[in-house]
């Protein structure tokens, strides 16, 4: 079995001054010009390292997000996958939780309990864990995903095998990388969390609860 380093994102800045259409929910907005910066310099960032696939959920921002950091990334193939969408991870039980926690779990719909959940456990069994095969001299199968909250914090949480309701506030940064490393050797390691050193100050924090100090 070959190592797996697994990067994670966040989609970048989206646009909020967008019209938003009759569907309810969060509009299907595309990446704000502070969002096209962050992603441009997350690519960057990424620009040394060998990837074996980039990955993006169909929503408009992770989209555009993933074609703007592949622009550092030649050759590295792109693909659209559900797998990175927008998903409520897991149907978290609020009885005794905290009360903000409680609260905000009572927005999602009964399908979105179930549809939900499957669809982040299809993204695990594809993405959390080592690779069968990977390239020569033992380099580690490198693949850069850009997703959502949501799923990050599920990822983060499985990593740790901490109980299944903490992925609830977990909060990361737009276009701010997460790496985890799958190996058969033990279990997986968390090398970075929320890592927003390929941006400027003024480009941080977005995303976050905006109580947030940087």
């Amino acid at each position: 079995m070959a190592t797996r380093l697994l990067y994670l994102t966040r989609h970048a800045e989206q646009d909020l001054s967008e019209p938003s259409g009759p569907d309810a929910g969060e509009p299907d907005t595309g990446l704000s010009e502070r969002g096209r910066r962050q992603a441009t310099l997350l690519g960057e960032r990424l620009r040394a390292r060998r990837f074996a696939a980039v990955h993006h959920g169909p929503l408009r921002r992770a989209a555009q997000t993933a074609e703007l950091v592949a622009k550092s990334l030649p050759d590295v193939p792109v693909y659209e996958t559900e797998l990175a969408g927008d998903h409520l991870p897991h149907d978290t039980d609020p009885a005794g939780l905290p009360p903000a926690y409680a609260e905000f779990l009572t927005q999602f719909p009964a399908a979105e309990r179930v549809d939900g959940p499957r669809v982040t456990a299809d993204a695990v069994r594809r993405f959390a864990g080592p690779v069968a095969e990977g390239p020569a001299g033992g380099e580690p199968v490198r693949e850069l995903v850009v997703t959502h909250s949501f799923l990050i914090a599920w990822l983060v949480r499985h990593a740790l095998d901490a109980p299944e309701w903490r992925w609830l506030g977990l909060n990361t940064h737009n276009a701010g990388l997460t790496v985890i490393r799958y190996s058969a050797a033990g279990p997986p390691n968390l090398v970075a969390v929320n890592d927003v050193a390929h941006l400027p100050p003024e480009l941080r924090a977005t995303g976050l609860p905006p109580d947030y100090l940087v």
